[in-house]
């Protein structure tokens, strides 16, 4: 069996057990339709800087993203402001939202790519690179915004990607899902996906092999800003207003997110499946906390103390163990989706 298998099998297990823990202490509010919706409607926006930050973490080098929220929030606040000058939300909603979805990404997409150019071009170590970076944009989207709310509005269609349902299902999630399922493939089926998994697996050995790295980590990067261009939207669509402080507690999250979805610090494996089915978990563990009265603080410390455990977890091979003993077909690979 393989690792991710394994670990993919202990994360549906883990939904599963949630789901039943949360109905009981609930009396099975924890699952009624509108609770469930709600809790779909909250997983894509960190759902989307999870598999930013998984990218960057696959890529090696000591990659990770640290820029993902910040970025999301200037992107959000920098379409706001742009798009309201241009288009009016009352008189051309479709228009307005429309433009305003297409400037955040392509925000993102800017900020992810100043990041790639600097981690591939400049050499600098992507931790302190996206560290700079996330202090640059939070600066930004200050100053922009004279550190007060930007108003973005309510238009429908905006409103619907937000608070909408299709089939009892939120559409910001099912836009989620296809993201994901657009990555998996990428990363899967591509000569890119094959080269990025392979450079951090062994960078040594994809250079003999005459991989463009430098071009790797820039692309790489560009779709974790893009991705937090995508978060944008997300958030502003569930929100009225934008602001610089927006999801404060969002990079621990969706660190996390991403070690327990099996993502390895040292870079080479990352599953996109496992990083959506991860979000999920913690999702519906944040909102059984809420269910048990456990203040925000409190789920704070608790996020915290988890990356700590499931990296001395991952570190030791306790999950692969306990995956062993679960009846979960072999795959021949491991690597992608």
């Amino acid at each position: 069996m393989s690792k991710l298998d394994g670990r993919l099998g202990v994360l549906m297990l883990l939904v599963v057990a949630l789901l039943a823990i949360g109905g009981a202490v609930s009396g099975g509010t924890y699952l009624s339709a509108f609770n469930l919706q709600s809790m779909a409607s909250q997983v894509p926006e960190i759902g989307l800087l999870a598999i930013g930050v998984m990218l960057a973490m696959s890529a090696g080098n000591g990659g990770i993203d640290l820029s993902g929220i910040a970025l999301a929030n200037l992107a959000g606040v920098a379409a706001g402001l742009l798009v309201k000058d241009l288009v009016s939300v009352d008189d051309a909603p479709w228009t307005f939202s429309l433009a305003f979805a297409a400037v955040a990404v392509l925000v993102g997409l800017a900020g992810g790519l100043l990041n790639g150019l600097i981690i591939a071009r400049l050499g600098i170590t992507p931790i302190l690179c996206t560290l700079g970076t996330q202090m640059l944009f939070t600066g930004l989207t200050v100053v922009i915004s004279d550190g007060r709310a930007v108003t973005i509005g309510s238009p429908e269609p905006l409103y619907q990607l937000g608070n909408g349902v299709i089939l009892g299902l939120p559409i910001g999630f099912l836009i989620f899902v296809l993201i994901a399922l657009v990555l998996g493939a990428v990363l899967r089926f591509t000569p890119f996906g094959l080269r990025l998994m392979l450079t951090g697996a062994n960078p040594r050995a994809a250079g003999f092999c005459g991989f463009d790295k430098a071009r790797i980590f820039t692309v790489t990067y560009a779709l974790s800003g893009m991705l937090a261009g995508c978060a944008g939207v997300i958030i502003a669509a569930r929100n009225v207003n934008v602001k610089w402080d927006y999801g404060t507690s969002y990079l621990l999250i969706a660190i996390l997110i991403a070690v327990m979805a099996g993502v390895r610090p040292e870079g080479g494996y990352g599953r996109v499946t496992c990083v959506v089915l991860s979000a999920v978990v913690l999702q519906l563990l944040s909102s059984l906390l809420n269910f048990v009265g456990l203040s925000n603080f409190v789920r704070d410390l608790a996020w915290g103390a988890l990356l700590l455990a499931f990296l001395a977890i991952g570190r030791f091979g306790v999950i692969e163990r306990l995956a062993s003993h679960l009846p979960i077909p072999r795959r021949s690979r491991a690597a992608q989706d």
